[in-house]
């Protein structure tokens, strides 16, 4: 019996049903879409999803053909995150708030709002194995692109109105993407418009990343990784909030959970 037979776990098993159990705002069935999980074969890929912060990534991801895992940030030991990296075919590292700048070597800047510390070390042990120990698909949104960065040994820029003088929370802006970036082959475009929620963004590029978009005045808005045969990217908006509405970031998230059936 395959693990897409039978999960053992019942602390995964219980993350799996949680996954579905968000998704009740949308009207979705918990008994109906939890029921296969012990008895039917997945034909889906297992996505996980760190510390949930929205019920629109579980969304997202069924939408785009997976199926959603919330991971609870309680436990990252290294026995809980192997069981993580040999379940689940991709990982989604979320939004949230600050990186503690220590990992970088800095002090914190009075506006930055550190992790809650179980959240913090959980997906620090998480992402830092994910990308180490796999090659399986990576896709870093807002937070999760900052992780993504530090993990490679980057720094962020811990306050964009400081250090810009703009605002990058709660508005829209255009991203310009780079022609040979796996980004612009995956919209078909150089051009985007996209959400902004954020203060902080990548600064000092670690090692092994690319930059591969960038706001108008100059903000790091998307990485990916060199290695041109593993899907590993980082963007700074929301193409889970934007995909309900807008096709276009949908191809995003299809082409994770794609990348993720390999």
């Amino acid at each position: 019996m395959t693990r897409r037979t039978f999960l053992t776990s019942t602390s995964i098993l219980a993350a799996i049903c949680l996954g579905f159990f968000v998704g009740q705002n949308a009207k979705l069935n918990p008994i109906r879409d939890s029921r296969p999980i012990a008895e039917e074969k997945f034909n889906a890929p297992l996505i996980g999803i760190a510390s949930l912060t929205s019920d629109t990534y579980v969304l997202a991801v069924k939408e785009a053909g997976g199926v959603p895992i919330v991971l609870p940030n309680g436990d990252g030991s290294s026995d809980k995150i192997a069981e993580y990296l040999n379940l689940l075919d991709g990982l989604i590292m979320p939004g949230g708030a600050d990186i503690p700048p220590s990992e970088w070597g800095e002090e914190p800047h009075p506006t930055t709002q550190i992790l809650e510390e179980n959240r913090y070390l959980f997906e620090k042990a998480l992402i830092t194995a994910w990308i180490k120990k796999t090659n399986k698909p990576l896709l870093g949104i807002c937070l999760g692109s900052q992780w993504i960065n530090v993990v490679h040994g980057g720094s962020l820029i811990q306050d964009i109105p400081s250090e810009f003088g703009v605002n990058h929370r709660g508005v829209t802006h255009q991203v310009t993407l780079e022609n040979s970036s796996r980004l612009s082959k995956i919209f078909g475009e150089t051009k985007l418009l996209v959400n902004s929620l954020h203060h902080q963004a990548v600064g000092r590029l670690g090692e092994g990343l690319r930059l591969v978009a960038k706001s108008p005045n100059g903000i790091v808005e998307a990485t990916e990784t060199t290695n041109p045969d593993r899907f590993l990217i980082g963007v700074q908006w929301h193409p889970e909030k934007m995909a309900p509405s807008d096709p276009l970031q949908a191809k995003l998230l299809k082409a994770f959970v794609q990348a993720s059936r390999k």
